[in-house]
């Protein structure tokens, strides 16, 4: 690590460069505020040893400068005249940390230790989402929205710790990658991140999904099988549509939650995993507590901090921004040079309500990428309901061939579904055949 120590005492500014530098830091060592910033303007450093007491300049001005050039800077303020309101004060202006002198060798490496591990944890989560951003552009949180803000505010409240989470929010708003950007940002992130769909399965198949079956349970169980809560273990187990589970089932997932004990079913040993759960619902769980559809003490469990996220409609600031990205990802992944978007195209995107919110929005802009020609994309480029234009779409019993037909067909299931699995089962098609015609479709659009 780099490490920048700014005193106006020399033998301080000795006594830590020789701790330091045995902790195989490589160290800068300063005397006055200008020379702090002038060096922060050359090189990065990860943190900043700096003195209150800068002769006539006071250390607590100098943090909003230091800061200023490097907003990641680590600063941990030392001073020989402690006092708890010159320690909050630090603190509220930005320092991470607050040593009073004398100080030891000892307090300096633990000090250092831990910064350390906190900057190599923040670089891997950066390092995950940037992996993740790469592979899904939904990943990208960036937002101009107040609402949204709130909800990333909170996010980043909640991975601090280890409490179960509710993310509410409608249909196609991204509540599955808030989910896992809550993880990405916790002290979790190196172990798994584990999802279970829950309006997918029946009651039977979805208690198995969660906590897995021994061979014979029930007919078609050949074999042992590891359930996600068990998969989860250490990680985080996400639970999308949580609304949708049937109520016996509650009751079980209730008795995990309070204990984190469970059994396989078909087993009577009792296992323990140390999970944490976050849960996600488009439905109004209150309404169904008043209604016996849903278990209030399993709401009260799943909801000790509530994170909602805006739909698409309430973030009009977004819109645009998420549509170039999407565009830009999709044209990168075909070789394609990115298209614009003309200003009646901008307009069209803009009026439009998004029912289908972030995945609709997706959906819409792969499909622009797939099949409009010109590099600048006009409203026609866009389905019916975004342009508001008569539709210019292919039409059954027009002079049109099977290929055409068949790939619009495809282009428009593809459109309204929330994954490719699920359009497959719509056009009872193979996964893989559909993957591959989406291919060619993308191919031939260049």
């Amino acid at each position: 690590m780099r490490v920048l120590v700014i005193d106006d005492e020399k033998n301080i500014r000795t006594t830590l460069t020789i701790c330091l530098e045995t902790m195989n830091c490589r160290v800068t060592a300063v005397g006055m505020p200008h020379s702090a910033v002038s060096e922060l303007t050359r090189g990065a450093f990860d943190i900043a040893f700096l003195d209150l007491n800068l002769g006539t300049t006071s250390g607590l001005d100098l943090i909003p400068r230091l800061l200023a050039e490097r907003p990641n800077l680590a600063i941990i303020v030392i001073t020989a005249f402690a006092t708890f309101e010159t320690a909050v004060e630090a603190i509220k202006r930005g320092a991470k940390n607050y040593l009073p002198k004398p100080f030891t060798p000892t307090q300096i490496k633990q000090v250092v230790e831990q910064l350390g591990e906190h900057l190599r944890q923040t670089r891997r989560m950066a390092d995950l989402e940037a992996q993740l951003r790469e592979s899904v552009p939904e990943a990208d949180l960036s937002t101009s929205s107040p609402e949204m803000l709130s909800a990333l505010e909170l996010i980043e409240c909640a991975a601090g710790s280890d409490v179960a989470v509710l993310i509410r929010g409608e249909n196609g708003t991204g509540k599955g990658v808030l989910a896992r950007a809550l993880h990405a940002r916790s002290s979790r992130a190196g172990k798994p991140f584990v999802t279970e769909n829950c309006p997918t399965l029946s009651e039977e198949l979805l208690a198995s999904e969660l906590f897995g079956h021994t061979r014979g349970a029930f007919t078609g169980a050949v074999r042992d099988q590891v359930g996600r809560v068990e998969a989860a273990d250490g990680g985080t187990l996400f639970l999308d549509e949580v609304g949708e589970i049937s109520p016996a089932l509650q009751a079980k997932l209730l008795r995990f939650l309070q204990e984190k004990r469970f059994e396989r079913i078909g087993e009577n040993r009792t296992r323990r995993v140390d999970v944490r759960v976050v849960a996600a619902t488009n439905r109004n769980l209150e309404e169904d507590v008043a209604t016996g559809r849903f278990r209030e003490d399993l709401l009260y469990r799943i909801n000790v901090i509530e994170v909602t996220i805006p739909p698409l409609r309430k973030r009009a600031e977004d819109i645009l921004v998420i549509a170039r990205r999407f565009l830009d990802f999709f044209s990168r992944s075909t070789g394609r040079l990115v298209p614009e978007l003309s200003k009646s195209a901008e307009e069209a995107l803009l009026a439009y309500s998004w029912p289908g919110n972030i995945r609709e929005l997706r959906n819409a802009m792969e499909r622009t990428v797939i099949i409009w020609p010109s590099h600048l994309i006009e409203p026609q480029a866009f389905p019916e309901r975004i342009s508001g234009n008569p539709s210019t779409e292919i039409r059954i019993g027009s002079d049109r061939t099977l290929e055409e037909i068949e790939r619009e067909h495809i282009l428009r299931v593809i459109a309204r579904s929330s994954s490719l699995e699920e359009a497959a089962r719509i056009l009872g098609v193979d996964t893989s055949t559909l993957w591959r015609k989406r291919k060619k479709y993308l191919q031939d659009g260049q």
